[in-house]
């Protein structure tokens, strides 16, 4: 009995001894020593983004040996659809890169980031543009750069008509003086095509935002969330769309034009301006000319010049701006607090002073002091277009959505698939009037929005 009791004790020994060996030997999954991996899906910010973004990955993977971090290039056209089914099943990517929108705060799984945020990030950032990811005064991204919609133009094709564009970008420009400009624009070239005074694709709503927003309007909703798009002010900006179409300043067929068909229409001359375009266009261009010159692509070689979005004649000119970076996510399952730190960790990693090479690529305001302090100098875009760039953003025009609450960002979101993007193609073909847009968009206004 004694010899049994004595080899009972032992054992009980020997297992307490292995399990506090074990515990000693592992890491807890809430320990920030603890291996973890971060998911993070983006776009092709710009030509060369991808190589920039594996040079970032692994940079930080070396710094932070117990942080891998996976990463998906996703497509323009399909990621945001990829995304949208991913966040609504309740398991989106720890990181994805977009500008902050509420529906995505309305799904509750959108990382506050307050806690995380320290003095020095605060201070790095400048002035105005951590509010330009912020949702209710909550930070819920991280700025990589301020994007900026405008329209581009030829500069051949302006001079040879007498435009001048140094004027535009100086001083803006009327809905009347646009029109009278696209009829110069426009005519039959020698080869038996036309050369239009604007081409903008017809499966985006960009060219009517910008256009609402040059009239009056923000958005569907103003900041108050009261509904705008119910008046003279859309009826005309709908009429204004429809008399280029029909005097033939805009293609007939603009509603099946695609967005890569709209710059092959730019690139080949047979549009004189397109919509949008954004400063980055300048960078592309000069290398699009310098494959030209290598004999990599055919073509005639383009000079680029921004333009501003002419303005309703009896509204301020206002320029669709706002920023675009990381997003950060938590899951369905949460994977706990320690994961949400190293997410934002990896996060500020990836939108550091390096990281503002997107900006230059881009030629886009830089969002961080120490962004601007590291490519001082070494501006890619031309003098011309960084200079109109500034010019155009003193006329800002924030998101809507930043100072909605979230379930009305929600119902406008969804108003804009439903009932615009259908009767804009419907306006494009020729299918509908404005007047008759403008009383679908009230009635269904006061079905979908309550107003």
């Amino acid at each position: 009995m004694k010899k049994s009791l004595m080899l009972c004790m032992i054992l009980v020994l020997v297992l307490m001894t292995a399990c506090g060996n074990s515990d000693k030997g592992a890491t807890s999954a809430n320990s920030p020593e603890a291996k973890d991996t971060v998911t993070v899906w983006t776009y092709p910010v710009h030509g060369t983004y991808e190589d920039e973004l594996k040079g970032l990955v692994s940079a930080f993977e070396t710094e932070h040996p117990n942080i891998t971090v996976k990463t998906e290039m996703l497509s323009w056209a399909e990621g945001p659809q990829k995304f949208d089914v991913a966040l609504n099943a309740g398991s989106p990517p720890d990181l994805y890169f977009h500008s902050v929108d509420g529906t995505y705060v309305n799904t509750g799984l959108a990382l506050d980031l307050d806690p995380y945020m320290t003095d020095d990030i605060k201070n790095d950032y400048l002035p105005g543009t951590l509010e330009l990811a912020q949702i209710g005064g909550k930070q819920y991204g991280l700025p990589l750069y301020q994007f900026e919609w405008g329209w581009g133009g030829n500069k051949r094709i302006l001079e040879e008509a007498g435009v001048d564009w140094k004027s535009i970008q100086q001083n803006g420009w009327t809905w009347s003086q646009f029109t009278e400009t696209a009829a110069k624009l426009t005519k039959k070239l020698a080869n038996g095509s036309t050369q239009y005074g604007l081409v903008t694709d017809g499966t985006s709503l960009d060219f009517i935002e910008m256009l609402t927003r040059n009239n009056g309007m923000p958005d569907v909703l103003n900041e108050k969330g009261e509904f705008q798009w119910g008046d003279d002010r859309i009826k005309d900006t709908l009429s204004f769309i429809k008399n280029l179409i029909d005097k033939g300043y805009m293609p007939k067929e603009t509603a099946a034009i695609a967005p890569a068909k709209r710059s092959d229409m730019f690139y080949a001359g047979q549009a004189a301006i397109i919509s949008k375009a954004i400063p980055y266009y300048d960078v592309m261009i000069k290398n699009r000319n310098k494959d030209i010159d290598a004999g990599k692509v055919t073509g005639e070689k383009i000079d680029f010049v921004l333009l501003p979005v002419p303005h309703g004649d009896n509204a301020p000119a206002k320029t669709t701006m706002g920023a675009e970076g990381y997003i950060a996510f938590k899951q369905k399952n949460d994977k706990g607090e320690q994961h949400a730190k190293n997410t934002f960790t990896v996060m500020e990693y990836l939108s550091n002073a390096k990281a503002g090479n997107a900006s230059n690529e881009l030629v886009l305001p830089f969002v961080r002091k120490s962004q601007a302090d590291m490519y001082a100098g070494k501006e890619l875009g031309t003098a011309d277009t960084i200079a109109a760039s500034k010019k155009m953003a003193e006329n800002i025009q924030i998101p809507v959505t930043l100072s909605l609450d979230t379930a009305k960002a929600a119902k406008m979101k969804q108003f804009k698939e439903q009932v615009v993007t259908p009767n804009i193609q419907a306006l494009y073909s020729g299918e509908k009037t404005p007047e008759a847009i403008t009383e679908d968009f009230k009635g269904k206004a006061g079905q979908m929005l309550g107003q």
